[in-house]
């Protein structure tokens, strides 16, 4: 598993936007596919809502890479 480190400005972020910030997907309409598909969990959980509000210590898994949102 690959694990990297993403710092954000903001006090959240939602997933849809995060998976284009951190370039798991490269487009809006990409990073829905992706979470509407199953293939994103957020702390552990399968989540399926692209408007999921991340905060820093939030934990993403797409396939075989695992995000932390600092």
């Amino acid at each position: 598993m690959i694990t990297e480190e993403v710092k954000i400005s903001t006090e959240f972020i939602k997933l849809d936007q995060f998976l284009k910030f951190c370039g798991l997907a490269e487009t809006g309409g990409h990073a829905k596919e992706i979470i509407l598909e199953g293939a994103v969990s957020v702390n552990g959980q399968l989540c399926v809502q692209r408007g999921k509000k991340l905060v820093p210590g939030d934990v993403v898994t797409v396939d075989e890479y695992r995000i932390v949102v600092k």
